[in-house]
């Protein structure tokens, strides 16, 4: 079988692997019921606002092993670095049905999950990349969509799960199953020679100044788009992380929904998010990266107008808000891993968009931060998307800076 036929089994690899890690977003579900656990082990009211700080540990060292993933990846190859991911995945989950703590959670969860699912991401989805230079935007909308799908497929499974047992047992349950799915499927990663061009493709003819050098990160750090691009990523990343973190509470709290109601308002928004990976991705190839990067921007200022504009019972403007949201944050997920190749070359792209992926754990980091602190301080969400308006706002003039500089130097 020749690389342009196997390049689709390893995709259909690095899929299932993505679905696994979308779990993450399964954590508010294991969350209540192990806050309980814990409560009665321990002889201390716990909630989920305690645990939450597991959360964020998991999503904040992702970029550490992205980049040194990154690195053995492209000196190793796929096959080694997926099968240690997916060990770390898969382990950390078990070890978490034994965790007695909140610091144990974070020390099972928040940090050795965390950090196999940064490792294992990282690696397939820039693997991808490179089998598929006629096709990135499209590939990268795809692997990412199937992350985010982790998000409507895997908490009803969970949730039926902690239902008939725990969460304790849950975490064991999960963490063998993704064991066994990952580190199989490691095994049908293969390593993309540099030299790669699909059959039936032709690399489309380029003006010297426009060719894409494979730059290294050393390279790649001391070139002034890098830092537009890092900060266009967590300006359109941002208002989708706040929201995704509060999503149900929002629907509850600011337009008076049931608990059934809010569940789907979140599934909604999954839906929009994973749409819109596949659909920038799609486009990203027709008119370009930044165009469509421009577009998710005014899609995410409208959005967050509507949101603002939201009151109780306001299900309409709710719903579209949120779709807005959804697919902005979509496509920036979908675009930047393609736009990252295209930029600094695709030799090097599994450390380059590991150090590019720090813009969105800027984004997971302040966004969730800031709505808490303005609902705590104001009792409503409303301020919090004004400023989410204003990174997206940011956003969208950055997306002319990158122009300028890309101008400069063709």
């Amino acid at each position: 079988m020749n690389l342009t036929r196997k390049r689709w089994r390893t995709l259909i690899a690095c899929c299932f692997i993505n679905l696994c890690l979308g779990s993450i977003y399964v954590w508010s579900v294991f969350a209540a019921s192990m806050a309980e656990f814990l409560s009665t082990r321990n002889g201390v009211a716990l909630t989920t606002a305690d645990l939450a700080i597991v959360y964020t540990i998991a999503n904040s060292v992702g970029p550490i092993t992205m980049i040194t993933g990154g690195s053995f990846n492209d000196k190793f190859g796929p096959k080694k670095v997926i099968l240690t991911g997916g060990l770390m995945v898969g382990i950390g989950m078990i070890a978490s049905g034994f965790a007695t703590s909140v610091g144990a959670l974070i020390v099972t969860y928040g940090l050795i999950f965390g950090l196999g699912l940064g490792m294992t991401y990282g690696t397939a989805v820039s693997t991808c990349m490179k089998f598929f230079p006629d096709k990135r935007g499209l590939i990268g909308g795809i692997t990412t969509a199937i992350y985010g799908l982790g998000s409507v497929i895997l908490p009803p499974i969970v949730t039926e799960i902690v239902a008939v047992t725990d969460a304790a047992a849950a975490f064991k349950i999960v963490g063998v199953a993704f064991l066994i799915i990952i580190c199989g499927c490691s095994f049908f990663m293969e390593q993309c020679p540099a030299d790669f061009v699909p059959d039936g493709w032709t690399p489309p003819a380029v003006a010297a100044g426009n060719k894409a050098e494979n730059k290294n990160w050393k390279e790649m750090l001391k070139t002034p788009v890098f830092y537009v691009m890092l900060l266009l990523f967590t300006c359109g990343a941002f208002s989708g992380m706040m929201v995704i973190s509060q999503a149900s509470a929002v629907a509850a709290n600011m337009v008076g929904m049931t608990a059934i109601m809010a569940s789907t308002a979140v599934s909604v928004l999954a839906v929009f998010n994973a749409a819109g990976r596949i659909l920038a991705g799609l486009l990203s190839d027709r008119i370009g990266r930044i165009n469509t990067l421009s577009v998710a921007s005014v899609l995410g200022i409208i959005g967050l107008l509507l949101l603002y504009m939201t009151g109780q019972g306001g299900y309409a403007t709710f719903y579209i808000g949120i779709a807005g949201i959804g697919l902005s944050f979509g496509s920036f997920m979908g675009v930047y891993p393609g736009f990252t190749a295209d930029q600094f070359g695709a030799k090097n792209n599994s450390v380059n968009y590991g150090i590019m992926f720090i813009g969105l754990a800027g984004a997971g980091y302040f966004g969730p931060s800031a709505m808490r602190k303005i609902y705590m301080a104001e009792g409503t969400y409303h301020g919090a998307f004004l400023v989410a308006c204003a990174f997206a706002a940011a956003g969208l003039a950055l997306t002319f800076v990158y122009r300028f500089f890309a101008k400069k130097k063709a």
